[in-house]
């Protein structure tokens, strides 16, 4: 007679719940014990304010690991010191567990970049470039700044200032009326200068033509651009034409007031070596041959005959090309060369 006949019916169902639950546990146990097998667990130290280094070799006493997950800038942490951990200190972990750390870079430094005459919107990438804040604004009237570009700020060009740091700037509104301008020709060009001033006019380029004979005296002023009665902004440049004399004859002399600016996605706080080089009729020369910072602004005063380029290099790298203009057909008695000249060879180191 088997067992089954000894057992009733309603035993069964129970007998057979209870023998697969047991295999279900048993099954759960050793899967457990295979992913997570039984070790000491550790309390989690402090490695906040901690170099790396003694970071690394503390965790390693511990019998943990350290991966640096992380990098950023910091005022309170020096270079190079934890900041910041994972998990938290005071924490039970099992031997051999990895502590993420976020270790400090430092405090960055920037070289203050030189806003001044930038539109609104130049200023304000210029800043987000550099990671630092807009702050407060300031409108003026300026006879000398066009609307809505930069006349001040603080911080000033230049210095030192932190990533974050708040520069306000004061935006020109423009000029509070327009200027009628009057006839700055067929006068010396001192004396047209000198008007100029007392009226509050820019002068723009300045270009010495070689009339020839029969031309006005030397120095005299033939032709201004915008003409006279016209209506313009206080800081619209006006250009003069200006007589190199009757018994001149040749290349036109150009002079031009040129404001550059160094690139600012450099290194910060690293000088960089500025060329500029003008080319005309007569050959090449050094404008400029020295140091700048990134985000400088330089400004020059060139004098070029004829068709003139003006190139500029950084570091021995062209980064901008400005043409003084064209000589004009039959500008000089006897025809030479129209060639125009060709940008500037990288210079040498």
């Amino acid at each position: 007679m088997g067992l089954r006949e000894y057992l009733p019916k309603d035993w069964l169902f129970p007998i057979a719940l209870a023998l697969f639950v047991a295999i279900i546990v048993w099954f759960s146990r050793s899967i457990h014990d295979f992913l997570m097998p039984n070790s000491a667990t550790l309390m989690v130290p402090t490695f906040v304010g901690q170099t790396l280094t003694d970071a690394t070799t503390e965790a390693y006493r511990f019998g943990l690991r350290t991966k640096v997950v992380a990098r950023q800038i910091s005022d309170r942490f020096p270079k190079g010191v934890v900041l910041g951990q994972e998990p938290s200190p005071g924490s039970r972990v099992r031997e051999g567990r990895q502590i993420s750390l976020v270790v400090s870079n430092g405090v960055q430094i920037y070289s203050m970049p030189d806003l001044r005459y930038q539109t609104l919107r130049e200023a304000g990438l210029d800043l987000s470039h550099l990671r630092l804040q807009l702050g407060k604004l300031k409108t003026v009237d300026s006879d000398v700044v066009p609307a809505n570009h930069v006349i001040d700020q603080d911080p000033a060009p230049l210095t030192s200032v932190r990533q974050g740091t708040q520069v306000n700037l004061t935006i020109s509104r423009g000029g509070s009326v327009q200027i009628r301008l009057p006839d700055l020709t067929n006068q010396d060009i001192d004396a047209a200068r000198a008007q100029a001033g007392r009226e509050h006019i820019q002068l723009g380029q300045i270009v010495w033509m070689p009339l020839g004979p029969g031309g006005p005296a030397h120095g005299r002023v033939v032709r201004q651009a915008p003409s006279a009665g016209s209506k313009v902004d206080p800081y619209e440049p006006v250009s003069l034409e200006v007589s190199a004399g009757p018994r001149e004859s040749g290349y036109v002399l150009r002079q031009v007031h040129l404001l550059a600016s160094v690139p600012a996605d450099q290194t910060p706080d690293k000088p960089l070596h500025v060329q500029v080089i003008v080319t005309d009729v007569t050959g090449k020369y050094n404008l400029y041959d020295g140091y700048a910072q990134p985000g400088q602004k330089m400004d020059f005063n060139v004098s070029a005959l004829g068709t003139s380029v003006v190139d500029m290099f950084v570091n021995n790298a062209l980064i901008a090309e400005s043409r003084l203009g064209h000589e004009p057909p039959n500008a000089y008695e006897h025809p030479k060369s129209n060639a125009s000249p060709q940008p500037s060879a990288v210079p040498s180191p």
